[in-house]
Parts: structure tokens; sequence; C-alpha cells
């Protein structure tokens, strides 16, 4: 599946992405401080974890018959070493339901592996940039 991402208007940085039939936003603050329209690059990257975390614990409680109802993630960044090669993201769970201690490390233990968690630490990641070409999927003919 292609994302898509677009400039929404002329001249501005705000962009309209496209991921299957699915339409979001990004953004990024103009000036320091400037509050953005959208999440920024960062933002979904972190939210790609945070969810990620919390799909992988509901996955696992539904495959072990656990009775979690609800899963809460917090992802916090820090990014003050980001231009030295360190991005570290901090993250806290809480899963709410009728779970016993063991249920609940069982879930944490599960969540330490789930896709994004071992994609962002153990993968190799290449990215090819091209131009995007008339006729590329998406773009007009």
């Amino acid at each position: 599946m292609a994302v898509q991402s677009q400039t929404e208007q002329r001249g501005a940085f705000r962009q309209v992405l496209h991921v299957g039939s699915h339409t979001f936003h990004a953004d990024t603050p103009l000036t320091p401080g400037e509050a953005a329209s959208a999440p920024g690059p960062h933002d979904y990257f972190d939210a790609a974890l945070a969810s990620c975390k919390a799909l992988t614990a509901m996955w696992y409680a539904k495959k072990s018959g656990m009775a979690l109802e609800r899963v809460e993630t917090q992802v916090e960044r820090d990014d003050s070493r980001e231009r030295q090669g360190t991005y570290v993201l901090h993250v806290k769970l809480a899963f709410h339901g009728n779970l016993t201690p063991q249920d609940k490390q069982k879930l944490h233990d599960a969540v330490a592996r789930c896709p994004i968690h071992k994609l962002m630490t153990s993968a190799t990641i290449e990215v090819v940039t091209a131009p995007l070409e008339p006729g590329d999927a998406g773009t007009p003919g």
C-alpha cells in the first residue's frame, strides 16, 4: 500500500496524506513556539509506536483469553540528541480490565515485542528517494 502526501495549498507547509481510504494531515510550525495545524512527522513516528503497543496488547489479550478492556499508552520523546544519532522514546502503558499481576506482566512482555518496536530498534531500513513520475499511482497521468 502506498502512502501519498501532497501540499494542501500552494506555498504552505501543511500536507494532506492518504493511506488507503484514510485521509489525515501533517504540518510543522513555521517558527519555534508556534502551533501547527496538525501533527508533524515526528509525532506520527512516535504515534506509530504508541498505537502498535496498544494494538499488540489487545491482540495478545484476546488470543490469550485475558479480560483486557482497554489500553492507555503514553510516549514521550527526547530528541535532544537526535542530530548525534540518538532518539529516545519513553513509553508508559496502563492496562484496564480484570487482570492479574501475571496477566499485566505477560502484556508488558508482549508489547515489548510489537512490530513497530522491533522495526525501530532492530531493522535496517533503506529509503530510496526518486522522482514521482506522471502515471505513478495517484498522480495525474
